[in-house]
Order: structure tokens, then C-alpha cells, then sequence
């Protein structure tokens, strides 16, 4: 262990949160109205401060944090149960830090944003609601901090179960449906990764590598030698697993209908950063474990993602639904971030790190946003509104600039990511980079069209009274905005952290940048060898230096 449990901290916090919330007691049946009221407000009050004070943990985190320190900062370690070699083993790097601090962020926007999405006639209380949210925030943190593959797999299926009781009990529509429909998806690819899990440790124990002791740690397990047959198998578990969580066409088909059937909160916490579990287990997990068989499986993995890029922005356009619009983009969305990955350029998975936080904001401030709309409409249907942005000026103009990020326009921080995907694509896959830049022309018809349709024309009679933002729902998304603003005009600072964890990964997986197609002769490098060069006679007379 290194110093201060500050990851354990940083996760049991919300956890303390949720039992606290628990405890707190339930109205009778008779009660008064205004009792149950004041319970309830205490019950937001307290979800909302447990959120904020495990953010502030993890600022402290990323302010102590080292980049041009160790790969795995923050370590701790403990043996869990010794007759397996499973330890209770955190840690982080510069990927898993600023998915550990995008979790963070989202959490209490999440809360504030979510403070009336319980109704009163509800069979489930609402104080169940906020503690599965805090479960779900400890379960994230985890999942993103672990460096034991066992206890990795533990938090990854673990918050399965928080966000289906938020989508079964607490959403709309065949709200039951749609959570059995990610239940089974999920527990179907816990299933195969469980089986890769246990084949990993088996062929490690046979492989006698040196180093190895027999546990599930990732520092171990990274030096392993596999054959190239048993890593195909082996990375097929992970990478399905993955690809489902994420998720990748062909494997997305539960994701529009959990997207359209849950509250916007738990729709931003699913899409925001559950869903983004899959593609840092790619990076994590899929490259540096089994390297030989990523490269063997890129181009199919390529191609894939492109399909998704171009089906997810398609099937978008023709949406009635907003949720289920911001659903299908999102399709689209990790396609790039699997294009990147698997581009294995450090401009590529760079781009997709920054990607995946860039994708949380944008996406978490439409989301809130649209659910803000829902909210004052009653309907989810696209051509239920007109003209919202002469009545409610200030939630149409934040829903514009989120939209905006959401087809990466430049000034805003998904440019960034996805230009640097797309640089780094093309520098190695100049095919698969070009289709991919398709999707950008269909982002824009799919956003602004989206925009066109909701805030722009005449104001529709249901409209006519909408109110604006309230303060709560300003303070809620303009976090987020101001993050998409701030990050599209000066990366660096995240960047900064990223870049180090990136190379890290190439150097493990034993990839390096494709060199220039034509470099410059050597002497262009020095001015006054180009100089003499060029100027020969120049140069015979002295008159250079």
C-alpha cells in the first residue's frame, strides 16, 4: 500500500452515503403531507453532499497526482481471498483517473438534475432511488480504480444491479422490458469475460512466467506469455464482453430502448460513464493482456466501428423520440472511441481517452437538458415542440451549445477528441479514417435538425407557457457546459494526464507511430547546414556562418 487509502475513501463515501440514506425513516402511510415532503428534501440533501464530498476526494486525487510519476499511482493492496490470489488491489493511471474524475463530476449534476424524477404516486420510495445512485457511484469508482482482474469483474457486474432497479421501478414506457433487456445483454457478456477471467489465470498457472505468483493482479498478468491461439480465445471473451457494455454494433441492440425507458439522470449515468467501462476495458484490458491477438483483430474491430459511426448517425436522423435519439448517437459516438482504441497510434487512443469524458459532458448536459423538456411537455416525441427558444431562451441556448458538442463543432472539447481520433486513424487506416469523417456531415444533420424541429418556428399552443431554466436546473447542466467550453479551448491540462498512460499502453503492447510517409532530409533540421546547402556559393565566400 501507498500512503493514504485515498481511492477506498473515494468510493466508500457515496456507499456510507447510501446506508445513511437508508436509515433515514420512512413516512407512515398516514402521515402528513408536509412530513413527507421534509423527508424527502433531506433525503436530496443528503445524496447531494455525500456526491460533492466524494468529488472533492477525487480533485484531491488529481491534484497529487504525478505525471511524470509511476504508471499506477495511489496503489493500494490487500489479500482477499488467498486461496485464488484475489486481492483487493486499486490504482490508478492517467486513463483511469480522469474516468474516475468524469464519474465524479456527473454524480451530483446527476443528483440536482434528478430531484423531482421520482413522482409522488411511485410504488418505490425516494430515498431508494438517491441510495442506488451513490451504490452505482461506489461501484463506477471501482470499477475504473481496480488492478485485480477478478476484482474488476466483481464491480463490473456488481452495478449492473443498481441501474436495473433504476430502469425497472423508476423509468417510463415498458420501462420492465427494456431492464430485462440490459440485464440479459449484460449478464451475457459477464459470462463469457468470467470464463476468459478463469481460462486467463489457468493459462497463466501453466505458463510458469516469471513473475507470476498466482493472482489475478494486472501487474502480473501483463507479463504473462500466452500463445497467439490462446490469446484470440481469450481476447474474443473480453472484447464481447466489452463490446457489449459499451456498446458496439452489432451488440447495441438493448442500449436505445434502456436510453428511451429510464429517468434522463440514470440515462446520462448509463450512457455517461457505465457504457464507458467497455471501451477503457479495451484499452485496459484487451490491448495490453493480449496484444498479439488485438492486432489480429483490428481490422475486423475497425470495421465495426465505422459501421457503427455511420449506422448509429443514420438510424439517428430518423427519430421521433429525443431520448431515443441521444440514444442512437451515442452509438455513433463509440464507434470513434473504438475506432481510436484499436488505431493503436497515440494520437488515436489519446483521442479516444478524452473522447469517452468529452462524450460524458456532452451527452449528460442533452440528456438532462431533454429531460428538463420532458418534464414541462409530458411527451418525449420530437414533434410535440416548435419554438422553444422564444419562450424558454435560456434552456433552448444551452441545448444548442450542448448540441453542438455533440457533432464536435470547433471550440468545444469533442473536436479535440475526435480530430485527434480521426489524425491518428488516418495515419495508419486511411480507409476506415475517411468513411469515419462521414460522420461527422451526419452529426450535424441529425443535431441541428433535432434543434430545428424542438426550439425553432412558431411557438406550438402546449409550449406557449413552458417556463425557462429554474436555478437548480441552471446549476445543475451549467457545470457541464462550462467544462465542454473550457476543455474545447485549452485540453491541455487533461492531456497532460492522459498522454503518459497512453504511451505506457503502446510501449506494453509493442506498438510505435507509423514514421511520416516521405521525412525530410536530415539537413533540413539545422538552418545553417540547409543554408550552405542552398547557397553554395554563398557559403564558399563566408558570407554564412
Amino acid at each position: 500500500m501507498n500512503g493514504f487509502p485515498w481511492l477506498t475513501v473515494a468510493g466508500a463515501i457515496p456507499l456510507a452515503g447510501a446506508l445513511l440514506l437508508a436509515l433515514v425513516p420512512a413516512t407512515p402511510a398516514d402521515g402528513a403531507e408536509a412530513d413527507r415532503r421534509a423527508r424527502e428534501q433531506l433525503v436530496k440533501a443528503l445524496a447531494l453532499v455525500f456526491s460533492l464530498a466524494a468529488l472533492a476526494v477525487v480533485i484531491v486525487i488529481a491534484v497529487r497526482f504525478n505525471v511524470s510519476g509511476p504508471d499506477f499511482q495511489f496503489t493500494e493492496s490487500y489479500s482477499w481471498i488467498p486461496q485464488f490470489g484475489v486481492h483487493y488491489a486499486l490504482g490508478v493511471d492517467g486513463i483511469a483517473l480522469v474516468l474516475i474524475g468524469m464519474t465524479a463530476v456527473l454524480m451530483p449534476v446527476v443528483i440536482l438534475a434528478s430531484w423531482h424524477d421520482v413522482p409522488a404516486a411511485a410504488r418505490h420510495s425516494v430515498k431508494t432511488y438517491f441510495a442506488l445512485m451513490l451504490v452505482l457511484e461506489t461501484m463506477m469508482i471501482g470499477v475504473f480504480a481496480a488492478t485485480d482482474v477478478f476484482l474488476f469483474y466483481v464491480f463490473f457486474e456488481a452495478m449492473l444491479i443498481p441501474m436495473y432497479f433504476m430502469i425497472g421501478s423508476y423509468g417510463t414506457g415498458p420501462r420492465q422490458y427494456a431492464a430485462v433487456k440490459f440485464l440479459l445483454y449484460s449478464l451475457l457478456g459477464g459470462l463469457l469475460m468470467l470464463v476468459a477471467v478463469i481460462a486467463l489465470y489457468v493459462q497463466a498457472t501453466r505458463s510458469a512466467a516469471t513473475g507470476f505468483h498466482g493472482s489475478f493482479l494486472f501487474s502480473e498478468l501483463v507479463h504473462v506469455s500466452l500463445s497467439p491461439a490462446v490469446q484470440k480465445w481469450l481476447f474474443l471473451g473480453f472484447f464481447i464482453a466489452f463490446a457489449i457494455k459499451a456498446p458496439l454494433w452489432p451488440f447495441h441492440t438493448w442500449l436505445p430502448d434502456a436510453a428511451a425507458s429510464a429517468q434522463p439522470g440514470a440515462a446520462v449515468l448509463m450512457l455517461g460513464v457505465m457504457d464507458k467501462v467497455g471501451t477503457f476495458g479495451m484499452i485496459r484490458y484487451c490491448l495490453e493482456l493480449f496484444p498479439a491477438a488485438a492486432r489480429y483483430f483490428t481490422p475486423l474491430i475497425l470495421t465495426l466501428a465505422v459501421i457503427a459511426i455511420l449506422y448509429g448517425a443514420i438510424v439517428a436522423i430518423g427519430q421521433t423520440s429525443l431520448k431515443r435519439l441521444i440514444g442512437y448517437t451515442s452509438i455513433s459516438h463509440f464507434g470513434f472511441i473504438a475506432l481510436g482504441i484499436f488505431a493503436m497510434t497515440t494520437q488515436g487512443q489519446s483521442g479516444a481517452t478524452f473522447y469517452m469524458v468529452n462524450h460524458g459532458f456532452a451527452t449528460g448536459a442533452l440528456f438532462i437538458l431533454a429531460g428538463f423538456l420532458i418534464a414541462r411537455r409530458g411527451s418525449d416525441r420530437i414533434a410535440d415542440y416548435g419554438g422553444v427558444q422564444k419562450v424558454a431562451p435560456l434552456l433552448a441556448g444551452l441545448f444548442l451549445v450542448s448540441g453542438l458538442a455533440g457533432l464536435s463543432l470547433p471550440g468545444l472539447s469533442t473536436f479535440v477528441s475526435e480530430f485527434l481520433v480521426l489524425v491518428g486513424t488516418f495515419t495508419r487506416y486511411k480507409v476506415a479514417a475517411s468513411f469515419a469523417t462521414a460522420g461527422i456531415i451526419l452529426a450535424s444533420i441529425y443535431i441541428l435538425w433535432m434543434y430545428q424541429r424542438t426550439m425553432t418556428g412558431p411557438v406550438r399552443d402546449e409550449v406557449a407557457g413552458m417556463p425557462d431554466l429554474r436555478p437548480r436546473e441552471l446549476w445543475a447542466v451549467a457545470p457541464l457546459v462550462a467544462l465542454i467550453i473550457a476543455t474545447g479551448v485549452y485540453p491541455k491540462p487533461v492531456l497532460d494526464i492522459i498522454n503518459p498512460a497512453v504511451r505506457a499502453t503502446m510501449t506494453q503492447i509493442h506498438v510505435t507511430d507509423p514514421a511520416p510517409p516521405h521525412p525530410a532530409p536530415a539537413y533540413l533540421n539545422n538552418t545553417t547546414a540547409y543554408l550552405k546547402t542552398a547557397h553554395p556559393a554563398a557559403a564558399q565566400k563566408g558570407i554564412l556562418p
